[in-house]
């Protein structure tokens, strides 16, 4: 077996202010969002945010879509699964809690506060052959499916299974606010009018096995990485990084940039964050790939950006269907930003992942 084709997309869900499981992609080609304006928990600067619509609470649903992930697979044990987390918050929301009940953060515990508290819990419920968490702001679930990719291609695992999951918690909105970085609107990505980001939670749960399970599996056979730590905050002014991990992705493809017909870009809303990307894909791509940003619709939710998107990706390569970008008018020219769902060929689909500390994170997928 081709080592490049070692680590296929089987089963996957997701829950998020764009739905939960199939409603996704479906709410994304529609635009139908739970972004909204919160004027009762933030009433000082009311931000249009992104919380989950359901009746269970947030562990409940993270539970719940492990749950079924693993039901629909082929596993009867996990003695080869390895658990791999990506999370920017972990268990903050769990000591704000805490710390509005009681008024002092003296009841938080180390193992409900750290990153690796969501990998925690599901140890509780599920017995995984090893877990690891990697928290890199909003890259954080694409560098654990890299990290996953890799596992497999070398053998160590027979699969893995990804979970980036984000909760919305007083400290993510009010930082970044202090950014100046949020929208009172629902965000823009790349149009010249845009005013920033909507942050938002969700949970995505993303099982690779080493081998198909059907004709539909998703294999990720790309993955790039850099970190420029050109700023902590704003992307190098080149793209630097974002163009080397654009490449490394396409390197470990054995494809060529031509090969990439549809960009899932990191298309944030933010004034820095499309300017450096969209310099980065006009000087990497020629010959114009189809390309959109979904967080109008899903917001962006952080640490589990990279799983969701993964699965927007997978759901795109399924359908051959390219989402629009929700935008009125762009400045940017070079690159070819869908205005319209539009039916097409799609062979190689990427997702690019960029966070803050100038960390970044190009996955590739094939059908």
């Amino acid at each position: 077996m081709n080592k490049k084709h070692k680590a296929y997309i089987t089963h996957y869900d997701s829950i998020s202010p764009a739905g939960y499981g199939d409603e996704l992609f479906a709410n994304i080609l529609c635009g139908k969002t739970a972004l909204k304006k919160d004027d009762d928990i933030y009433k000082d600067i009311s931000p249009t945010i992104g919380h989950i619509k359901s009746q269970y609470s947030f562990d409940e649903n993270l539970y719940k879509l492990c749950h079924d992930v693993l039901t629909k697979s082929n596993l009867v044990n996990y003695d080869s699964t390895m658990l791999v987390v990506g999370s920017s918050v972990g268990g903050m929301p769990n000591s704000e809690q805490h710390y509005f009940t009681d008024g002092s953060y003296v009841n938080v515990r180390a193992d409900t506060h750290g990153i690796n508290t969501i990998a925690h819990k599901l140890k509780q419920h599920f017995s995984f052959k090893a877990d690891i968490s990697f928290s890199t702001a909003c890259t954080s679930s694409a560098n654990a499916l890299g990290y996953a990719m890799e596992l497999l291609q070398a053998d160590i695992y027979d699969s893995v299974l990804v979970v980036g999951a984000d909760e919305l918690c007083q400290t993510t909105v009010r930082g970044f606010d202090t950014l100046g970085v949020l929208s009172k609107n629902i965000c823009r990505p790349f149009d010249e009018t845009r005013d920033g980001m909507n942050v938002s939670e969700a949970i995505a749960v993303v099982l690779l096995q080493n081998r198909p399970q059907s004709k539909d599996d998703i294999a990720l056979v790309g993955v790039g990485y850099s970190s420029d730590a050109f700023h902590m905050t704003r992307p190098h002014e080149n793209a630097t990084g974002a163009i080397i991990a654009m490449s490394d992705a396409m390197t470990t493809a054995n494809i060529s940039p031509d090969d990439i017909d549809y960009i899932n870009s990191h298309g944030t809303g933010t004034i820095a964050n499309d300017e450096a990307e969209a310099g980065a894909i006009a000087k990497f791509f020629a010959h114009k790939p189809y390309i959109s940003s979904t967080k109008s619709t899903t917001g962006h939710t952080l640490g589990a950006s990279g799983a969701i998107e993964a699965i927007v990706c997978c759901e795109v390569l399924k359908a051959q269907t390219v989402p629009s970008n929700r935008h009125e008018k762009t400045i940017y020219k070079d690159i070819n930003l869908t205005t319209q769902n539009k039916k097409a060929d799609i062979r190689y689909a990427m997702s690019n992942s960029f966070a803050f500390g100038g960390n970044n994170c190009c996955l590739v997928f094939k059908i």
